[in-house]
C-alpha cells in the first residue's frame, strides 16, 4: 500500500485545481501515480505524475488515499509498499517527502534512495 497524508492531499487538490483552472477542465478523471526509476546519488528516484485514469494498466496495483487516487507499477510497489508520502512546507525547502520503510538509505537532499 502507498498512502499520502492529509498535508499532501491537501498539495495535491490545490495542483489539480489550478491545473484545471488554466485548462478549464474537470480533474475527476485524474490519478497520482507514483514510481521509481534508476538514478540518483543512491539509486533510485521517486517519481509522481498527475495523469488521467485511462493510463492504468491492469497490472497496476490501485489505493485511495484522502479522496486522492494513487497506482503504482507493480516494480515500482516491490520498493514502494508501506510508503507514505508528505507535503513540507519549511523555510529551507518546499516539496513532497517519502517516508518509505524499505529504504535503507538515501542521498542528503531525500529525493533518491537504495533498497
Amino acid at each position: 500500500m502507498v498512502k499520502i497524508t492529509k498535508t499532501a492531499a491537501k498539495e495535491i487538490n490545490g495542483i489539480l485545481e489550478k491545473q484545471a483552472k488554466d485548462a478549464g477542465a474537470e480533474g475527476e478523471n485524474v490519478i497520482l501515480r507514483v514510481g521509481i526509476c534508476g538514478g540518483g546519488c543512491a539509486g533510485f528516484n521517486y517519481t509522481l505524475d498527475l495523469t488521467t485514469a485511462d493510463t492504468k494498466t491492469e497490472q497496476d496495483e490501485e489505493f485511495e488515499s484522502h479522496g486522492i487516487k494513487i497506482v503504482v507499477d507493480p516494480k515500482s510497489h516491490l520498493y514502494l509498499n508501506g510508503t507514505e508520502i508528505d507535503f513540507k512546507d519549511e523555510l529551507i525547502g518546499r516539496g513532497f517527502v517519502f517516508n518509505n520503510p524499505n529504504s535503507t538509505a538515501s542521498c542528503g537532499c531525500g529525493q533518491s534512495f537504495s533498497a
